[in-house]
């Protein structure tokens, strides 16, 4: 966890490439990446691209390539342009960030990227754009400081509301003092309230509004605890809380900074021997290993996070740590490693729920079991077995979830249009459609473009048309300055 000052606020937050993405299809972004590779010694270039580089591009912190990239796309997709490849303009970012050398001009957020895994995790990082701590607002921060130490769940809830960041403005007149069992109270209501929008309305509109609250949480650690029980709670209130920070940027795309959030929830663990905290951060880390492309790291961050919850006494959770393991295995093409961890999965979750569970499994039943197992069926290409899974998803999953429901739904139409039912899957994605309304979902848009594109080639089947003129128009609704 850094206290380094942030420097200036960027001029506006990334957006996602979708464009990008749906050129890549179903390959991975190591994958991709290769073709990339390829495609370069095809034309003379040279370029390191890799997972981590598609991964920027797709979320939007690369808005243009360096030239050299701009040369390999361009080789790759005859005819079209960097903007119809979802890149902005190159004029639209001259002079910001400039180098030395012939490519002065472009951002240092186009320049090759870093090895894979490069860096310490959770290292303080250099500014770049699609980091949210990265603004020059040193008052606020020390307004949410005292918001936090004024204690109270009130405080806390309203930090976070949908709309926007709304403080009470009589905690800043508060004074600094260490802090007590209130201010552990807030933090923890924070972490709940984060999770309740989430699963209402999904991580995009929330990601920045977060990164405050942890801000504050990280100041709170600094100030210290008057005892040793209290201090306790801080350390796991600020881990969960930069976990679930980091699924927000891991929802909406931002999966470096995920990986961050995650790497200080693990040494937030590590430092204060918490196994439960430590399991919590290899799980996320393993469901943002596989979603980078990255399966055999999903397979090994699994494994640990089963290990560390060995002593647990909760048989829910290494059902579902079984269930990221699966999806590691489901990655790596072995089916057999893939079924065995299934199997696993789910003879722990018969043994049902038990007091040792921890609260952010709150989301984890029957529904959650039938969705991430149809993710695996998907990966592996049974997509009728897939389909059945997501459609028991669907049907299992409590209102409350909205956000699960348009995932679960998503996968569902994207399963059936590639297991060939064309007018099933239109159907499907048309009721995704209409929960996009209240969800904003980096991981469900993503999913459904795939869809629309898997379906063009059979406009004339029934309710095909409707879906992708309606995917259309939502598309160029998305793709507007706000």
């Amino acid at each position: 966890m850094t206290s380094a000052q942030p420097p200036s606020q960027p001029d506006r937050p990334p957006r996602p490439n979708l464009v990008f993405r749906q050129l890549r299809g179903r390959r991975s972004p190591a994958e991709f990446a290769a073709a990339v590779r390829r495609a370069a010694r095809e034309i003379g270039e040279r370029v390191s691209c890799d997972a981590r580089y598609v991964g920027r591009v797709e979320t939007g912190e690369i808005r243009c390539p360096n030239y050299a990239y701009e040369r390999v796309f361009l080789h790759m997709f005859p005819g079209r342009t960097l903007t119809d490849l979802g890149f902005a303009p190159r004029s639209s970012v001259r002079g910001r960030r400039a180098r030395t050398g012939p490519t002065a001009a472009v951002p240092a957020a186009s320049a090759e990227p870093l090895a894979p895994d490069g860096g310490t995790p959770g290292a303080a990082r250099p500014y770049d754009r699609g980091n949210p701590y990265t603004h020059d607002d040193h008052e606020e921060s020390d307004v949410l400081r005292r918001a936090f130490m004024r204690g109270g769940t009130a405080t806390a809830a309203a930090s976070l509301g949908p709309l926007g960041l709304a403080l009470d403005a009589a905690a800043a007149e508060r004074p600094v003092r260490r802090c007590g069992a209130s201010d552990a109270g807030a933090l923890e209501e924070a972490v709940r309230r984060i999770r309740l929008l989430d699963d209402r309305h999904g991580a995009d509109g929330l990601y920045r509004r977060a990164a405050a609250p942890l801000r504050a949480a990280y100041a709170l650690l600094d100030a210290g605890a008057m005892r040793r029980a209290t201090a306790d709670r801080l350390y796991a209130g600020a881990g969960e809380l930069a976990l679930s920070v980091g699924w927000l940027a891991h929802d909406s795309g931002r999966f470096d900074d995920a990986r961050s959030h995650y790497a200080e929830a693990l040494a937030t663990a590590r430092m204060t021997g918490d196994p439960a905290l430590e399991a919590h951060a290899f799980c996320n880390t393993a469901f943002l290993a596989r979603d980078a492309g990255r399966p055999r790291e999903a397979v090994r961050a699994a494994q640990a996070a089963q290990r560390a919850a060995r002593e647990l006494g909760s048989a829910r959770l290494l059902s579902l740590l079984a269930l990221r393991e699966a999806g590691g295995w489901a990655g790596l093409a072995d089916r057999v490693g893939c079924e065995r961890a299934l199997a696993r999965a789910r003879a722990l979750f018969d043994r049902g729920p038990a007091g040792a569970d921890p609260d952010w499994m709150s989301f984890y039943g029957e529904a959650e079991l039938a969705g991430l197992e149809a993710q695996c069926w998907s990966a592996l290409g049974d997509w009728p077995r897939a389909a059945r899974h997501a459609r028991r998803a669907v049907e299992l999953q409590d209102p409350h979830f909205t956000r699960n429901i348009a995932l679960y739904t998503a996968e569902l139409a994207d399963d059936l249009a590639r297991g060939g039912r064309p007018d099933a899957a239109a159907a499907a994605g048309l009721r995704v459609l209409d929960l996009l309304g209240k969800v904003q979902s980096t991981r469900v848009q993503t999913i459904l473009a795939g869809t629309a594109r898997v379906l063009l080639p059979h406009r004339g089947a029934r309710g095909v048309s409707a879906f992708l003129d309606r995917h259309a128009a939502h598309q160029a609704a998305l793709s507007r300055p706000a």
